[in-house]
């Protein structure tokens, strides 16, 4: 038993510095970027359009379900589908606290070819679908820009004071990223620590030489579930050191926050089939190609393994500053803070809007926040609700006002969600 607990600790210590730094820095931009900015420069099929979609989406920390509605929005406030896919493939697969949570576990190495890989397959895939649907996009643009640059306009003019700012910084960064992805976080340090004391140091060094099938297999595991970019590190470093390949590691890095069923569905639905498998297409070749150049460019494997630091902390003990000790610490209480925090919030909504007899709506596939706010401000957009609260934990949206069922459901599902009255 205190082999696995030695093992979590050990992952967490490494990573919790980068992590907190990550959250602060992702904290700075939700608080400190207007949302609706980002739209103004998203609008064209062409390269620029694709390339400032993919340099956007790279720093920022959503997750494949977070980034979903954040794309829809983009979208109808007339980004092209080009730039909407690019944002779509750049975003999940990176975050300021995923690369800095890379670099502690993973090396330089790692930390700098994710976002480059990110923004290559991105730019290739928004490029993909501005060719197949620039007739139509420009058809769209038109009336969409002009909303597009109103709406930045009435954004940017709204100022708030510093103060409400830091706030907003601390309370997202801290709080409500932990809500978003604490759980993800913690189950991929639980794995990893299983894989870490459970499988032979030597499991995957059987399969070294054939990369290629290591790969598939990665990508027929990876594809279909969910786990985000931050959640995904301690179990690609476990991997590799049980021998297995850092290209392959890659593929995982990439596949698995990138594409899920449930981000396929929303993308076919909102998007297009077309758009979807291009989507899914560019991930999935993306990652096995930069793969395949890690592990046989020559020089290239050898400096990815040699520059984990996980690695050496495997061979040579684990070292702990007091730094790693205070940042798990406060990592650690801040993360209870917020899961307790979301189920006591989800107890005290229901019981007040029960007693208020609001309208029950039971949303199915919110996974983040960042969900739970789509799905509040689009329901609150509709003529006749005067109130509405969204609670993630348990997935009621409650509605208050004059307003059909079906109006409400229909624009839930709109959102790339489902819906039913309670």
């Amino acid at each position: 038993m205190m082999e696995y607990v030695r093992a979590f600790l050990a992952m967490l210590n490494e990573m919790s510095p980068y992590l907190m730094l990550g959250f602060l820095i992702a904290g700075m931009l939700h608080a400190f970027v207007p949302e609706r900015l980002y739209v103004k420069y998203l609008s064209g099929t062409g390269l620029k359009s694709v390339v400032m979609a993919a340099l956007v989406g790279i720093p920022l920390p959503l997750c494949s379900c977070g980034v979903l509605p954040t794309a829809v929005s983009l979208r109808r406030s007339g980004a092209s589908r080009a730039a909407s896919t690019s944002f779509l493939i750049a975003t999940p697969q990176t975050g300021v606290d995923s690369i800095s949570a890379t670099y502690s576990m993973m090396g330089a190495p790692f930390a700098i070819l994710r976002p480059v890989a990110a923004l290559v397959t991105a730019l290739v895939g928004g490029l993909a679908v501005g060719r197949m649907e620039r007739g139509l996009d420009k058809a769209e643009c038109g009336a969409a820009q002009c909303a597009a640059e109103e709406g930045v306009a009435k954004t940017v003019g709204k100022n708030r004071s510093l103060g409400s700012r830091v706030w907003e910084m601390l309370h997202y960064g801290f709080y409500e990223m932990l809500q978003n992805i604490g759980k993800w976080l913690v189950l991929g340090l639980v794995i990893a620590t299983f894989i870490t004391v459970l499988l032979p140091d030597d499991f995957f060094r059987a399969f070294a030489d054939n990369s290629v099938l290591n790969m598939l297999v990665i990508v027929a595991v990876a594809v279909p579930m969910y786990i985000c970019a931050t959640g995904s590190i301690p179990i690609a470093a476990a991997l590799m050191l049980k021998g297995m390949s850092p290209g392959c590691a890659l593929v995982l890095l990439m596949a698995g926050p990138a594409a899920n069923m449930a981000s396929m569905l929303v993308v076919s639905k909102s998007f297009g089939r077309k758009t979807m498998l291009v989507y899914l297409a560019v991930i999935v070749l993306g990652a096995m190609g930069f793969g395949l150049l890690v592990d046989y460019l020559p020089g290239m494997r050898e400096t990815f393994v040699n520059a984990m630091p996980a690695v050496h902390g495997h061979e040579h003990g684990m070292s702990v500053s007091v730094l790693n000790t205070v940042c798990s610490s406060l990592l650690v209480t801040m993360l209870v803070v917020a899961i307790v925090g979301k189920y006591y919030n989800s107890i005290k909504l229901k019981s007040k809007n029960t007693e208020d007899k609001m309208k029950e709506f039971q949303v199915t596939g919110m996974m983040c926040n960042h969900c739970r706010s789509s799905v509040e401000r689009g329901i609150a957009g509709l003529a006749g609700v005067t109130r509405v609260e969204v609670d993630l934990a348990s997935g009621i949206a409650y509605v208050e006002g004059y307003v059909e069922d079906k109006t409400v459901i229909d624009k839930v599902v709109e959102l790339g969600y489902e819906a039913v009255r309670k």
